[in-house]
Formats: C-alpha cells, structure tokens, sequence
C-alpha cells in the first residue's frame, strides 16, 4: 500500500537551489518554529511567500531531515513581514531592500494587491517611473500567473513542471488558450498525454466528437506512429486506428482528416493510387532527402585520373588485393556524388573505407566522417585513424531558447568535399535532412551501413528506403572474408539473414548457444557475467560485458536483470554513497546509460576541454555522488559530466540495455538472453542486430523455439515511408546502379 503523503506548512526563507527550466527547487520553509529544507519540482518560488508542501520526510545520515514535496501550493505574502521579504528578495525588477521599505510604508500590507492593480500609484515612490512600474507589474503578473496555472492544471494531475512548459508556449494567456481548446496540450511542442486534455475538455463540458479531440486524434496517432519509426500512414488505416483509439467512428474521424489537410495542417501523397497521411515536418523531410539524392546521382560523374594505378598502389601498400566489388565501391566512391556502401559484418566495409579516404586525401579532398552516436564515431574513429564526430557535433547544436537548432544549417554551410556517414541504418529522416541542409551541392555522400541491422529508432528507414528503391549507385558487398570466416559471430550472422540454423559453437568458438528458460535463463545470464566469463576470459563484468535484451520485461529483461546484476556487482554497502531517483538506485560504480538527447548538460574532458551535450545511448560510470544536493558525476568514456538532481530521470542502470538502445555500439562480449520475447519483438533484424554488436565474445541464451520464431519472422521490420517512391519520381527508373555478385 502507498505511503500516505505528509504535509508542511510554512513561508520559504530562502531559495539554495532553483532550475527554471524544469521548476525543481531546493528551499527553506519556516513553520512551528522549526527551519525544513524542501525540494522538489514545485515551481518558481519566492522568500516570504505561505506554501502547503505535500510530500515525504527522509532521515538522512549525514544532512538529517530533509522534506521531498511533491506537491507545492503557494499563496501571496500577506502579513507586512512575509511581504517584505518577498520585495526585498529581488524578485520583482527594480525593488530590492530600501525601495521595499519605501513601498511598505505607503502602501503597508496593501503593496501587492497596489503592484497587482493599480502600479501607477507606484510611481509615487522616488526612483520608480512609470516605465519602471509597468515593468514590476508585468513580472508580478507572470510569476502569479504562472502559479495561477499550476494550480489550475494540477487539479487535472498535470505536474509543476509540465505546467511551467505551458506557460513557457503560451503566456500568460494560457488558461484562456487551453478552455478554447484542451487539445493544444497534446500537440506540438508540448505532447501532454491526451488523457490530460480529455480530462480538461470533459470539465468544459465539450463533446467526445468535437472537432478539436477528432483532429487532435489525428495528429497524436501520426505521431505516435512517428516514434514508432513510420514516417506516414495510409489513409484508411490511420482513421481506424484513431477511431479505435478516442472510441468515435471512423467517417466522423474523415471529415476531421479532410479538414486538416485543407488548411495543411496534415499532408498527402498518393502511392500506387493509396493515400498516404503525413505530418508536414516528415513529407518535407522525406521530400528533401529524395531531392537531394536525385541532384546528387543526375549529376555529371567526377574525373578520377589514373584510378585503377592508384588502387593498384594502395593494394602493394596494403599487402593484400581487394575484392571486385570492393574495387567497384572505391571506383564510384571516387566518381559518383553519391554513393551507398552496405555489407554485413566480415565482408570487408571498413577496409574499403579506409582505402576511399585515402585515395580522398590524396586529392586534397576535405572529408568529414560521422556517426549517428558518440560510440559509434568513436569506433569510426578507431577503425580508420582519422577524426570523426557525430552528425549532431559535426552540425554544432544550438539549443538557446529551448529549441533544438544546428549553427550548420542552409545559411551555414560546413566546409567540406565529401562526407562519409557511418552506421546510415541508426538515421531517421530529420536528422539526415538537418545533415543535407549544411552541406554545399557540390558535397559527395557517402553513406554506409548494414541494411539487415533494426532501422533508426526516429521516423523513417533510409538506408533501407534507398536500397530498396535501386535508384541511387548502391554497392552490396557479400563475400565473407577468410580472416573472418573463421569467426562464428559472422558466420551466424549470415545465417540469421538466410535464416539458416545456427551454429551452436565450441570451447574455441566466438559463438555459444545456451539453452536455458525462465528463472534458469535470469540465472545463467547473472553466472556468465559476475564469474564464469570473468574467470574463463579476462573480461571486466562492468566495463567488457553487455548484456542486451529484446524486452524491458520478464525475469530476462532489462529491469529484472539490472537489479540483479547491480546487486551481485555493486551491492549497497556502509561508506558508500548512492541516490534514490523514482524506481532506480544509483550508487558509485554504477553502469549507466543516457536514455534521452540533453543539449545543456556541461561535460569535461579529461584534459581540459569543456562542452555541452549528453545523447541517448551514451554508456558511462558514475564515479562519484553528492547526497547533499542529490548530483552526480558519470564519466562516458573521456568526458566527466555533472548531473544535477532534476536529470536524474534522463539515466537508467546500464548492465543490461535493450537491443534497441545499442545501435552503432560494439561491445567485447555480449550475452543475449532470449528466454521469453513478446510477439512483437520476435523478429529477424532485432536479433541481427544484437549478435552483430559482439567484436570478441557473443553468448546466446534461452530458448532455440524463440531463436527460430526470431529468424523466421521478417514482417516487423516494414515501415511506412515514403522515400522509395519519392525516389522514383525525381528519378527515371533507368538509372538503376546496383552492384551485387
């Protein structure tokens, strides 16, 4: 049973910590005689103001109590010593100590309801003009208003600081805004649950068919959609999921839909006579990738003089000779503007890139290599001895006002010949549009990547999309190597794609089956981690082994593991600091993983260099925790960054990660426990994804049911995406350049 909340009454002495992005506050409240020190996300707070804090005590060992609200109401100062506590705290422009005791003793207690209604009497006060006194009132206005609407949308369990986003979107006007139209909460940029703005809309007493919740089903399906990969739905089956979804038939749902494509508030395009429903972001995306493409592949081919001399030499360099198709992709990696280079693990991708960069350098080119990850272009990094960065760093992001932008943009261009994008399968549509936008037209592509690996976790399929379309100069490499054939990661790499059985492996293998289920399955994967791959193989169980799961649920999930797996390698112990933040507990020592893009956290690199930026599925360590103020350092890699307690939902324990989340990383050793996977993520590409993430060690544990139903099954990796077909209308179908064996 939930502990029931208590509650503090009291006036805020004084603020020790505020955020006010996110409302969370460190403050001290006097009430009974007694100083509590509160925190949580309550909102903007002010010295003198009366609060009503509900929440929980907590006993800690070295600070003693301390007051977790989680909840916050406020009212104004009223009596003349809370009042002027508030003005002389500086909260208001143009007030602070002596011109609060000026105010005090004309207005008295008086002075707010003055500064709230009528400030023009303010300018009686030397010193205050009535420019100045409009501009107190306007601050006092926002800072109740703002409080104001806190209070309103808490009635309909909307948090402090998800009302302090919507004042930030709106304005003061807000709560106006929202009684005209609930549904604005759940669209762009704020995507409350529309279960909020149902909520509101049934205390106004609209209509469960009102055009706003029809529309506003609408566009919450497309992008529920969107974060599910899918760029675009057909017509008839976006009326029926969102028919199913606000329980309203789907001709009242068409009559919406046909509205909000007449004012463009949704968009369509017709494929093979279906009509396909997007938002317009993601047609204008989809849109500027195909154009761009087919300008890069129309246009004339580049001379490369003296090619087959110069891979020639490259070959007596290397000692080895390349392959014919991997001479093909350097050939049209020299002469095409566009180039796509896929190929599984073992069939000779990196080696063809590093014999293209050189042949680049040579010419002088300027190249810029990049990765959807930071561990993803740290391993492009290391495989090619060359710099290379993430798209995101590469474009340089300017996150002021809240708003994610690049500083390389269409107006910016970055200053490069060729860009070479590693891992292209992990990139949704808008990233990759955001990338084209900063290159120059005469700036070659190159993407490369495994078209079988899972699709970006944003909208879209691109590499997929291209390949599949067969219009832009594609090379498929397909020859498994004799180096690595003699690893079973690759080999059963290749049979998962031809869905043929896998190889169980031996004691000199790369590759071991287990079977295991259940509980047994939880066991095994513990054992291999805390001992027996520790003992048999050198390997870190923190720093070396991953384990990788398809699913967050059941006892070989994520969640059941990681609190396993935390137990047994880094137990709670006396003397050792650790955070409770919602569910998770962190302790130093702690695996730990980035689970969404932060554009503000501050990082250090070791050595100096400062900078902003934390992305999800960055993995790092947490090397050290300050229980006074709930922070904590995690070191990722050779970057320190400091974590403030209001981002400490933003890490999730990282000794177990879902396959999904590890996209673009390589890990020494992986243990990848599929004992129970739910229907939905029983599927080929998802599978792939994780033995391909192995470079030393790979251990499949689970059921070999559930391995094959994984192989067999390839229709979960079909998106909607439009690409293909936007492809071949800005290209003539005979401009197919595929090269295969």
């Amino acid at each position: 049973m939930e502990q029931e909340l208590e509650q503090l009454e009291g006036t805020v002495e004084d603020i020790i910590y505020e955020n006010s992005d996110n409302g969370y506050t460190v403050f001290e409240v006097s009430g009974g005689g007694v100083m509590t020190v509160v925190c949580g996300v309550v909102g903007e707070l002010h010295a003198g103001e009366t609060v009503i804090c509900r929440g929980k005590y907590e006993n800690h060992a070295t600070y003693g109590r301390q007051f977790h609200a989680q909840e916050c109401e406020t009212d104004m100062p009223k009596d003349l010593e809370a009042v002027y506590a508030f003005l002389a705290s500086r909260s208001l422009p143009y007030i602070g100590a002596r011109t609060a005791d000026k105010i005090l003793d004309k207005f008295g207690a008086q002075a707010l309801e003055i500064i709230a209604n009528d400030p023009a009497q303010l300018t009686t006060i030397p010193g205050i003009s009535a420019d100045k006194a409009d501009r107190i009132q306007q601050e006092f206005k926002r800072m109740f208003g703002m409080r104001e609407l806190i209070a309103y949308l808490a009635q309909f369990e909307i948090s402090p600081r998800r009302a302090m986003e919507v004042f930030r979107t709106f304005g003061p006007g807000a709560m106006n805004a929202i009684a005209q139209n609930p549904y604005l909460l759940c669209g762009e940029p704020l995507q409350l649950d529309f279960r909020h703005a149902d909520s509101i809309a049934q205390y106004y007493h609209m209509a469960g068919d009102c055009a706003q919740r029809l529309e506003a089903a609408l566009l919450r399906t497309l992008r529920h959609n969107a974060g599910n990969g899918h760029t675009c739905l057909p017509r008839s089956q976006l009326l029926d999921t969102a028919s199913n979804f606000i329980h309203q038939p789907p001709e009242k749902l068409a009559s919406a839909l046909d509205r909000c494509l007449q004012t463009e508030e949704l968009r369509v395009k017709l494929y093979e006579d279906v009509p396909y429903i997007y938002l317009p972001d993601l047609l204008d995306a989809e849109q500027d990738i195909a154009d761009r493409l087919a300008m890069l592949t129309r246009r004339g081919k580049n001379t490369a003089r003296d090619l087959d001399k110069n891979i020639q030499i490259l070959e007596l360099t290397q000692g080895f000779a390349y392959a014919p198709l991997q001479k093909e992709a350097i050939r049209k990696a020299m002469t095409e503007n566009c180039l796509v280079l896929t190929g599984g693990p073992g069939t000779g991708k990196t080696t063809t890139v590093n014999a293209i960069l050189q042949l680049l350098e040579n010419q002088a080119e300027r190249v810029a290599l990049c990765a959807p990850t930071g561990r993803a272009a740290k391993r492009l990094s290391e495989l090619t001895g060359r710099k290379a960065s993430t798209i995101h760093r590469l474009l340089e992001v300017d996150y002021t006002g809240g708003v994610v932008s690049f500083i390389h943009n269409d107006k910016n261009l970055l200053k490069c010949d060729v860009v070479i994008l590693d891992e292209m399968s992990m990139v949704d549509v808008k990233l990759f549009q955001a990338l084209i936008a900063a290159l120059r037209y005469s700036c070659r592509v190159i993407m490369v990547g495994d078209a079988d690996q899972l699709p970006s976790v944003g909208p879209g399929n691109i590499l997929g999309e291209v390949v599949r379309s067969g219009l832009v100069p594609t090379v498929c490499l397909n020859e498994i190597f004799r180096q690595a054939r003699q690893s079973l990661i690759v080999e059963n790499a290749h049979h998962i794609i031809s869905n043929e059985p896998l190889q169980k492996g031996g004691k000199t293998d790369d590759f071991f089956f287990l079977e295991a289920d259940g509980d047994a399955a939880q066991k095994l994967v513990c054992d291999l981690v805390t001992t027996r791959l520790p003992r048999s193989y050198g390997f870190d169980p923190i720093r070396d082994i991953q384990v990788l799961c398809p699913t967050k649920l059941g006892p070989t999930g994520t969640q059941a593991l990681n609190v396993e797996l935390q137990n047994l390698l880094n137990p709670a112990r006396k003397g050792k600091p650790q955070l409770q933040s919602a569910a998770r507990v962190f302790r130093v020592g702690d695996k730990v993983m980035q689970v969404r893009n932060n554009y503000e956290i501050v990082w250090q690199r070791v050595g100096g260099e400062q900078g902003v930026g934390a992305y999800n599925g960055d993995i790092g360590i947490v090397e050290s925790i300050n229980t006074r103020d709930r922070s904590m350092v995690v070191r990722m890699d050779d970057r320190r960054l400091v974590y403030p307690a209001e981002n400490l939902n933003e890490l999730e324990i990282a000794y177990a990660i879902t396959v999904h989340k590890s996209q673009g990383s390589e890990f020494p050793a992986v243990i990848l426990p599929v004992a129970q996977v739910p229907p939905r993520l029983c599927y080929r590409n998802l599978f792939y994804t994780g033995v391909t993430r192995a470079r030393k060690l790979c251990i499949v544990a689970g059921r070999r049911d559930v391995v094959n139903r994984m192989m067999s099954n390839v229709r979960q990796n079909l998106r909607y995406s439009g690409l293909a077909k936007l492809l071949e209308e800005a290209l003539p179908p005979e401009q197919v350049t595929v090269e295969k064996a």
